[in-house]
């Protein structure tokens, strides 16, 4: 048995994250229409396979995709927020400083790439000694060989024929012969021929258009053997050319075992040769002008760094105070959310900052970081708040909330009701919620119930609607006429 599991992210996920180059470094196929396709296939005998926009991959690279497009918060599942990576991404999307980190990015690369230049010249004076005698007799051995592009064809040609130079001779003189040499030769019986003919034709005047055939074999006869003829010519029997030949081709394949499989291949590692020879030979000079771009650019980078961490500092306590305001409606009323900033001994990419967010749930205990929150309950509330602030900057299109309403109720359930629905308005969000006003606020609603079915429990999920999804609520409420006139009020609410 075989099952297809088929997920589409069309443009309206407006996914930010950087795709294009995601799927070419994995050499997959880009998305054609402003769609992404995520196919899995299972297998019953447990080959499963998955694909990327139709190209096969591994299920990390599709765990890897899986991390910016959907979010799960719940007990025991990942969070992408619990990622100091991730919570440094979110603080300076909030702090608007995408072109000042891509700036540091860029820089960061320059330095990068020269310290891997400087490396490559910073070696021993044996190493260099041996490297640069190397390089040389390379250089040496490719240029004064005087390859030609296509060379290898033209010599192995005339090789052939110089080889076989006998025997073509050989060949060509008793085409000759029998052409024209010999006593029966098909000139002379084509002559014989000719005026056999030419009486015919005299006989009777309809034979005349075999004398323009017989003149036209006997054309080709006369051109044929002035093309033997020529090809004699040119046929030398000549040792000293054959094995000016062979150590030619004896050098071609020689260089081509040692330097590439082809003529142009060997041409190519030669220039290569060339310009590493130059690069070693003028290493001091080289050296020089690398430590002072690398010193210049290490003041770039550190006027930069300074710059980030500054706008970074600045940022912080308006994302806390919007994220605890947040987090007041949540039912944690004295709660503390802060983002505690350090300094990286060596940059990254993103800075020389690392963050960590902070969080207290109950007043006199110290904030701790937000990984290290027990509570299940308390986590999904504090993602909650954190969402609902970074809604604008987040751009995973898809979250999940479990256990959101976990030991909530009254004025905070609905509060959490409607940073659902807030959220929902920038993207889809999955909710697996006991509350009815939580479920209230949703645009749609599904039911899920365990049933016995042939002696097997298995898991239905159905959706409601209209005067049912009343019901349901009245049932997540207790049941009852009360209840019945609790849920339409919600919906009533909802739509308002």
């Amino acid at each position: 048995m075989v099952l297809e599991g088929i997920w589409i992210c069309r443009r309206t996920c407006r996914l930010r994250a950087p795709l294009e180059h995601f799927l070419a470094d994995n050499g997959l196929e880009p998305c054609e229409a402003g769609e992404l396709i995520l196919k899995r296939v299972f297998t019953s005998a447990g080959a499963n396979r998955q694909f990327i926009n139709g190209s096969p991959t591994s299920l990390q690279v599709l765990s890897d995709l899986g991390e910016w497009l959907v979010d799960i918060h719940g007990p025991h599942d990942h969070q992408s927020l619990f990622r100091t990576a991730r919570q440094l991404d979110l603080l300076d999307a909030h702090a608007g400083i995408g072109e000042a980190r891509e700036a540091f990015a860029q820089a960061f690369d320059r330095q990068a790439a020269l310290e891997a230049d400087r490396a490559a010249l910073v070696v021993d004076d044996r190493t260099y000694a041996q490297r640069l005698d190397l390089l040389r007799h390379q250089v040496s051995e490719i240029t004064t060989a005087h390859l030609q592009p296509g060379e290898e064809e033209s010599v192995t040609e005339e090789h052939r024929r110089a080889q076989n130079a006998a025997q073509l001779l050989e060949t060509a003189h008793g085409a000759l012969s029998i052409l024209a040499e010999s006593d029966d030769a098909l000139v002379t019986r084509a002559g014989h021929l000719g005026r056999l003919i030419q009486d015919l034709a005299r006989l009777d005047p309809g034979a005349a258009d075999l004398l323009s055939a017989h003149e036209q074999a006997a054309g080709l006869l006369q051109e044929l053997q002035t093309g033997l003829t020529h090809y004699v010519d040119r046929v030398e029997l000549d040792p000293a050319r054959l094995q000016e030949l062979e150590e030619r081709l004896n050098l071609i394949q020689s260089l081509r075992r040692k330097y590439g499989s082809t003529v142009s291949a060997v041409l190519a590692f030669g220039e290569e040769a060339r310009l590493d020879l130059a690069q070693l030979e003028g290493r001091e000079g080289e050296l020089t002008r690398l430590n002072a771009e690398l010193a210049a650019l290490d003041g770039e980078l550190r006027r930069l760094g300074q710059a980030l961490t500054s706008a970074r500092r600045m940022a912080i306590p308006k994302l806390a105070k919007a994220v605890v305001a947040q987090l007041r409606d949540l039912g944690f009323k004295r709660s503390e959310f802060d983002v505690g900033l350090g300094v990286l001994e060596s940059p990254q990419r993103s800075g020389y900052d690392v963050t960590e967010f902070l969080f207290a749930p109950n007043p006199g205990e110290p904030a701790r970081p937000l990984r290290a929150i027990a509570s299940s309950g308390e986590l999904a509330r504090v993602m909650l708040a954190l969402k609902t602030v970074l809604a604008a900057q987040d751009d995973i299109p898809v979250l999940v909330f479990d256990e959101v309403d976990a030991n909530v109720g009254g004025e905070t359930a609905h509060a959490v009701g409607e940073k659902m629905q807030q959220i929902g308005r920038r993207r889809q969000v999955l909710c697996i919620t006991h509350l009815a006003p939580v479920a209230a606020t949703a645009d749609s609603h599904f039911v899920v119930t365990k049933v016995m079915k042939d002696g097997r429990t298995v898991t239905e999920i159905e959706a409601v609607e209209g005067a049912a999804r009343a019901e349901e609520l009245a049932r997540m409420l207790g049941g009852g006429d009360a209840a019945r006139r609790h849920a339409e009020a919600l919906l009533a609410e909802r739509s308002r």
